[in-house]
C-alpha cells in the first residue's frame, strides 16, 4: 500500500497511543498516588481520561505496583468499592515514601509537560 499526504494528516489529528514504559509508570503512578488511593484499573482508567495519546498496559502496571510494594513505597490492602462487586487491592504511598514519592511524581509532570511542548 503505498502511502499518502492523507495518511500523514490522519497520523497527525489521531496519533497511535504511547505505551509507558516501566520508569514512567513508576513516576505516573506515584503521581496518582501523592493525590490519593487508587486501584489498578483506576489507574489506567484515569490515565487515558486525562491523558489520551497515553496507555498503560495491565503488564506493566502490576509488575510496576508489586516492585513499589515490594521497596516499601506504597502499601496495598483490600477494600470493597461502592458499585464494584469484588473487593479491590486498593494501594496508597506509605507515610516514610511521602518526600521521595513527590519527586518522582515530579518527574512525570515535568515529562508530560516536555512532551506538550515538543508537539
Amino acid at each position: 500500500m503505498q502511502m499518502t499526504f492523507e495518511d500523514t494528516y490522519q497520523f497527525v489529528q489521531d496519533p497511535p497511543p504511547n505505551y509507558l514504559n516501566k520508569e514512567l509508570a513508576v513516576c505516573y503512578v506515584l503521581s496518582v498516588l501523592i493525590e490519593g488511593e487508587s486501584y489498578g484499573t483506576h489507574l489506567i482508567q484515569q490515565l487515558e481520561h486525562e491523558y489520551p495519546t497515553y496507555r498503560l498496559s495491565d503488564t506493566v502496571l502490576y509488575s510496576v505496583l508489586k516492585f513499589l510494594e515490594e521497596a516499601g513505597a506504597i502499601t496495598g490492602y483490600w477494600k470493597k468499592v461502592e458499585g464494584r462487586g469484588r473487593p479491590r487491592r486498593m494501594y496508597q504511598i506509605s507515610g516514610d515514601w511521602r518526600d521521595k514519592a513527590r519527586e518522582l511524581a515530579g518527574f512525570w509532570r515535568r515529562y508530560i509537560t516536555q512532551e506538550k511542548q515538543a508537539i
